[in-house]
């Protein structure tokens, strides 16, 4: 009978130990290697170079849209209290999930989170986390992006009417595939960091329109016999109303959707990860956003009271000329927008 010394058989346990070892290390080298060659053919990760200001470029984009020429009218069904407080608690509350969107970024270490559903199947598991956030991403995209192609075609629309009042009508359909067709063009750019000088035009372009709104306001006066009360007639009405403002509001603040896809651009190492550009450039975008939402808000709801249109531009009519060029700020805005949010 042969016995195996107790040295022989703590070798064999090592070298068992070992070779697991050096399985596991290889199965991770390979993941990693096909995450690594994922993420270089993506656009959103094929080029990890951005700098601060991308994020305040690409989060002004996103964030600042054509809903900010609604917020008077929701401030009309909010009254000027209610009105006041939902501005303020959206702007703070948004501020602070979109802090903590990028602190989640690279929560685990090692691990960028780049996309949602990620980070969904990071909390919910690999496959209820995609049931729980692609349908969700997915609604969201699809109906801002309807949003952005119908609004930029009612704005080329508007333009045409006012620079050509003695030409003929043309169906809004055409000035939406006209919109469209840019996009053609645009999504044919490599990478995220590619539509950077788009998304300083956009972002140029909604601070440019805000204010067109709120000093052509300004400019024209608080409208006569101007009412600040609800215009619901009953109280079904103006509770039906309430909410509908709640939404104009939440629609208005709708950019944290492509804030880790923007966080994802940005190079991070452990001496300096991303969340500090990130967050600086988060910041400068949200100072933007006060400046276009806070003026229009209040002083379109000053001048025009309840009977505001749910787009300031429209109570606006004269100078044709601003009017029309601030239509087409819109315009070029909404471009900016559609290519980040898709």
């Amino acid at each position: 009978m042969v016995t195996q010394s107790p040295s022989a058989t703590d070798d064999n346990s090592n070298t068992t130990t070992a070779n697991e070892n050096s399985i596991t290390t290889t199965i991770i080298d390979e993941k990693r290697a096909q995450q690594k060659a994922i993420d270089d053919w993506l656009p959103i990760t094929s080029s990890r170079n951005a700098k601060w200001w991308y994020s305040a470029l690409h989060n002004v984009t996103a964030m600042v849209g054509a809903g900010v020429l609604s917020l008077p009218y929701a401030m009309a069904a909010l009254g000027w209290g209610p009105g006041v407080v939902v501005l303020i608690l959206s702007w703070f509350i948004t501020l602070y999930t979109l802090w903590q969107m990028v602190e989640m970024h690279e929560m685990v270490p090692g691990k960028r989170f780049d996309r949602y559903h990620e980070l969904g199947q990071h909390a919910f598991g690999e496959k209820l986390g995609l049931y729980i956030v692609v349908p969700q991403q997915l609604i969201v995209e699809v109906g801002v992006n309807i949003v952005y192609m119908v609004t930029g075609g009612k704005s080329l629309k508007k333009f045409h009417d006012l620079v050509c009042k003695d030409c003929n009508d043309i169906k809004l359909t055409y000035f939406i595939m006209i919109f469209a067709s840019v996009h053609f063009v645009l999504s044919h750019l490599p990478n995220f960091n590619s539509i950077s000088g788009v998304s300083l035009a956009a972002a140029v372009m909604s601070l440019s329109y805000s204010t067109i709104a709120w000093t052509a306001s300004l400019h024209k006066g608080v409208k006569k016999d101007v009412q600040y009360g609800y215009k619901a007639t009953t109280p079904a009405g103006t509770v039906f109303n309430f909410f509908t403002a709640l939404g104009d509001v939440a629609f208005a603040y709708a950019g944290h959707n492509v804030v880790l896809e923007i966080q994802a651009t940005i190079p991070s190492t452990p001496e300096k990860p991303s969340r500090g550009p990130m967050w600086k450039g988060v910041l400068v975008a949200y100072f933007v956003v006060a400046l276009c939402y806070f003026p229009v808000a209040l002083i379109g709801y000053r001048m025009f009271g309840n009977q505001v249109e749910d787009n300031i531009l429209i109570s606006l009519e004269k100078p044709a000329w601003l009017i029309a060029m601030a239509n087409m700020f819109v315009v070029v805005h909404v471009i900016g927008s559609y290519q980040v949010q898709t």
